[in-house]
């Protein structure tokens, strides 16, 4: 099999590697690909915002299989396009996508549902914020209604704050973009869980819990960012909250898609609140997370590509994951400034001696090579993503892993896992 995998970041790395772990796959072709993705599949240009582009180079490279990684393409179609041409890709169509495209549409769904999220309010107007903020107690949470690269969510502290960060959402200030909508959001308090399943438009299979750190800053301080490091464990849910999360969230939402005509098929990643009255959603992902498809992934067993042809075929009910019983952990590093400006083109050394850190992957999520020397080129820039028997182990590696790398402005939290950590030393 040739797989073709659309996207740049860790993620995607984290894909090409396991995918390629695949003894069914010849190939990969990676588009656009990083400078570390580069090591272990074929890189080729694609302009991921243009879904003609995207079918353009599936037909030179007439693939046997597409992972879609990132968001944008999923809700620009690119499924959809695929599908009428007759090729196979893994992830939603357009309409079923929007469940991450829409903060709006994802908190009207789950209200028809049934599904546990929390109180809120769609708004379409700054004077509609300031009505319906009258109902919700500070902290109050705004979250812009299209894609945001993880940064359309904004905890207020007070309900004028909130007003104003509507506001700023609604003129474009905020995210570069004009928004038409904003969901006004009662704060949650508890331990976030990232929750993602397999589906094939019917059945559901669980893939391993992760625990991503959105803030940028130590103690989970300062904006929210794609994501600074993540973390997994057997020990994360209980088999019978596992079972409670699939019956009372993953299931309905399948099954409310597909009743909706809108099937999902691909990824559904379920993001978590584990509230004092129960797991309830803080949102929908269409897609693997970035970053916790590299701790993921680093405890699957199994075939990767097995699992998600499965899903295409409607077959997923005869299909077992097999995972893992060890801890892993990704400490992401990013250039100075994000999520804010930063720079890029900064020379990065110490990947090989990094690399020999027992039981790790350097994941690539913004690296370029120019001549022969790898340089940054995002925000995020490299995940050490490592395997131990304890999370501390892991962590521990990944830590040891980190050390050895250097670039100008160099970024990580020391913190990761700080929670889970104090438990396991208990």
């Amino acid at each position: 099999m040739k797989v073709l995998i659309l996207g740049s970041g860790g993620r995607e790395h984290a894909l090409a590697w396991a995918v390629k772990r695949s003894q069914r796959v010849t190939e990969v072709v990676c588009a656009p690909g990083n400078g570390g993705i580069a090591q272990v599949a074929r890189c080729v240009p694609v302009d991921l915002k243009d879904v003609a582009a995207m079918v353009r180079l599936a037909e030179v490279e007439q693939p046997s299989l597409t992972i879609v990684g990132p968001e944008l393409p999923l809700s620009l179609g690119v499924v959809d396009a695929f599908r009428e041409r007759g090729y196979r890709i893994f992830g939603p169509t357009r309409d079923a996508a929007r469940l991450e495209s829409s903060k709006a549409f994802a908190k009207q769904f789950m209200k028809r549902h049934q599904i546990p999220t929390a109180n809120y309010a769609v708004c379409t107007s700054p004077k509609e914020v300031e009505e319906s903020i009258k109902h919700f107690h500070a902290p109050i949470v705004v979250k812009a209604d299209g894609l945001a690269a993880g940064k359309g969510v904004i905890i207020c502290p007070t309900r004028h704050f909130a007003v104003e960060t509507a506001q700023g959402l609604f003129n474009g200030e905020l995210l570069g973009s004009v928004e038409h909508q904003v969901v006004i959001e009662e704060f949650l308090e508890g331990e976030e869980l990232s929750f993602l399943c397999l589906t094939d438009g019917l059945h559901v299979a669980p893939l391993v819990p992760a625990q991503d750190h959105k803030r940028i800053g130590e103690g989970d301080t300062g904006p929210n960012t794609g994501g600074m490091g993540v973390y997994s464990t057997s020990q994360m849910l209980e088999p019978t909250m596992t079972e409670w999360i699939l019956h009372h969230i993953a299931e309905p939402t399948v099954r409310g898609m597909a009743e909706e005509g809108m099937p999902f098929t691909g990824v559904l990643y379920c993001g978590l609140m584990m509230t004092a009255r129960g797991p309830e959603v803080l949102e929908y992902n269409a897609r693997f997370g970035d970053p916790e498809t590299q701790a993921i992934l680093v405890r699957l067993e199994s075939d990767l590509v097995d699992a998600l042809e499965a899903c295409i075929d409607g077959r997923l009910a005869e299909t077992e994951m097999q995972w893992s019983s060890s801890a892993s952990a990704c400490v992401v590093t990013s250039s100075s400034g994000y999520p804010g400006s930063y720079k890029t083109g900064l020379p990065i050394s110490g990947l090989s001696n990094a690399a020999k850190v027992p039981e790790v992957e350097i994941f690539h999520s913004g690296t370029t090579r120019v001549a022969n020397q790898l340089v940054t080129s995002g925000g995020r820039v490299l995940g050490a993503t490592a395997s131990g028997d304890s999370l501390e182990e892991a962590l521990t590696r990944a830590y040891e892993a980190l050390s050895q790398i250097h670039f100008e402005g160099m970024y990580y939290r020391h913190d990761i896992g700080h929670r889970a950590l104090k438990q396991e030393r208990r």
